[in-house]
């Protein structure tokens, strides 16, 4: 017999967090200029967000990070920050903010913000003043200025270059126009970099956390969580194409031992507030080894797993990656966490091919992030199957490293499109205007109004599954084990509960290993004659099922 397992509408169950809800939790990414806009003006701004939290309520999530809406010039997408107690009036107000958070928390939903401690903006007070005060001052000693090499000190002070293309200091000059020293920043020359060995740099994010924290917040996701410290002497790295070595090995400017004195210090502060405050750490590591040190017992929360996410689509990599990732955060007693997309990297359905075939690729490997142990992170418009947007103009793009690297592959504005709720022409409900990028013609099918209440759409898989992973006990954080599979296919072993995951282009026929729950494509179960429990399954290509044992 043939069985059509398409999710179906349920109603949400909600139930109080068990202790540590981090461990478990889904929490969902909201990239705050393109969620939903209330004014008119094309942006995304937080009341927009608050009207849509009944949305994520229902979807099933148990956490909102949003992305920095703190004063800022926008030269790197609000990451680039003027002033971290102040709303930017492009997002709304500091009353805004705390009625999204006191909202948030009626609907069981926690917040997380997210901080940006490695760099600041150019306009930021600070930067200003160390500016203006000149060389010797001691307001240039909260970043990194240094003279340069050279004759005339017209060459860089090393060869370190900007994640975003070219080199990463810039020649100040003074109020006559004679150059000067030069200052650090690892991103755009927009967001100077903090010097982290100065006192009043700790002592300021210090209150930073504190006032965040007093409005009712519930944690932090930490920018450039392993960039804060940098090699003493800032030493050259002797090559080029630094951008490759990311993640990749320990570099004089990220994944330094120092940074973990920091983030002790500021776990402390979050359990100064109670015990369900948490800390997130966007944290670039060579290994899972020494990506677990920014969770041990007395540093941060959690750490994303940015290993799982540039995963290829192969059974026998994943499972490489899910037991690394396991036995790293195992060995410090945190739990893993798992993510597809962000704000940052091409959206996983074209990352997976793209088409028809990413789409069946994102759908199974979502089912297969929700049934692995511990917290998950969902990027706002992949329960709805988006795929990245590949054709944008050149004159609407905003992301710094376009400019500076040259039309580069893979910039980051294509998975920043606005996300579609409902009609039939953009802007597709985000506003009552128009939308910052363009949406593409095809969203009015992926709308979330066009999707609700199909039993086939992605948004109702993923309705489903998170429904689903509430009300199992064996999800969540906890054991995992794995039971023997062809090759090509992944068989996730949990109390009560197995996932199976078909990476192959072909289907494959497997032992029946239990009852059925959701499956990403209509499944033909072979039941022998006069049998009633026993029988072969086949498994669609690009497929992901799970089941009741």
């Amino acid at each position: 017999m043939t069985q059509d397992l398409a999710p179906t509408v349920r109603e949400q169950t909600a139930g109080p967090h068990t202790q540590g809800w981090w461990r478990s939790a889904v929490i969902y990414q909201v990239y705050v200029r393109s969620f939903a806009d209330s004014d008119g003006d094309g942006i995304g701004d937080l009341r927009g967000i608050r009207e849509r939290l009944p949305y994520l309520a229902e979807l099933g999530v148990d956490a909102v990070w949003l992305t920095p809406f703190f004063a800022s010039p926008q030269a790197d997408g609000g990451y680039d920050v003027a002033d971290y107690r102040a709303v930017d009036p492009l997002f709304g107000s500091l009353s805004d903010a705390d009625d999204l958070v006191r909202t948030a928390h009626e609907l069981g939903l926690k917040v997380i913000v997210d901080i940006v401690p490695n760099h600041t903006s150019d306009q930021h007070v600070w930067f200003r003043a160390a500016l203006d005060e000149g060389a010797g001052a001691a307001s240039r000693d909260r970043y990194h200025f240094r003279p340069g090499q050279g004759e005339h000190g017209e060459l860089p002070p090393n060869d370190w270059e900007s994640v975003f293309g070219g080199p990463a200091w810039t020649r100040t000059c003074g109020p006559d126009g004679t150059p000067g020293e030069w200052y650090l920043h690892l991103f755009a020359p927009e967001q100077p970099d903090l010097n982290w060995d100065n006192e009043e740099v700790r002592e300021e994010f210090e209150s930073i956390l504190r006032f965040w924290l007093d409005l009712g917040v519930d944690g932090f996701r930490i920018d450039v969580a392993h960039g804060m410290v940098k090699a003493a002497g800032l030493p050259d790295i002797g090559r080029s194409e630094q951008a490759k070595l990311i993640g990749a090995q320990v570099l004089p400017f990220f994944d330094q031992d120092g940074v973990h004195a920091i983030h002790r210090s500021w776990r402390k502060l979050l359990d100064s507030y109670g015990s369900d405050r948490i800390g997130v750490a966007e944290a670039w590591a060579p290994t899972s080894e020494r990506l677990a040190l920014y969770v041990r017992p007395d540093e941060l929360h959690q750490a994303f797993n940015f290993q799982f996410l540039t995963c290829d689509w192969d059974a026998g990599s994943m499972r490489t990656v899910i037991d690394a990732s396991l036995e790293a955060t195992a060995s410090v007693g945190a739990p893993t966490t798992w993510v597809l997309s962000n704000h940052d990297v091409v959206r996983h359905t074209t990352r997976y091919g793209g088409g028809e075939p990413g789409l069946r690729r994102a759908r199974a490997a979502a089912l297969l992030m929700l049934a692995l142990p511990g917290s998950t992170y969902v990027y706002q418009g992949e329960e709805l199957g988006l795929p990245e947007v590949l054709d944008l103009p050149d004159e609407v793009r905003q992301d710094p490293a376009f400019f500076r690297a040259g039309s580069q592959d893979g910039t980051r504005d294509g998975c920043r499109v606005p996300i579609p709720w409902s009609g039939d022409r953009a802007p597709y409900g985000f506003g009552p205007g128009g939308s910052w990028l363009p949406q593409p013609e095809a969203w009015q099918e992926l709308s979330v109004e066009a999707q609700s209440g199909d039993p086939r759409s992605t948004l109702e898989l993923y309705r489903s599954a998170l429904v689903l992973r509430r009300e199992l006990p064996g999800l969540g954080d906890g054991p995992m084990a794995w039971l023997d599979a062809p090759e090509g296919v992944l068989a996730v072993s949990r109390p009560g509960f197995v996932c199976t995951l078909n990476t192959l282009d072909r289907e494959v026929e497997l032992p029946v290993p239990g009852r059925p729950l959701l499956s990403t494509s209509p499944l033909a179960i072979l039941i022998p004659e006069g049998r009633s429990a026993e029988g072969t399954v086949r498994i669609p290509a690009d497929s992901c099922v799970w089941w009741a044992v």
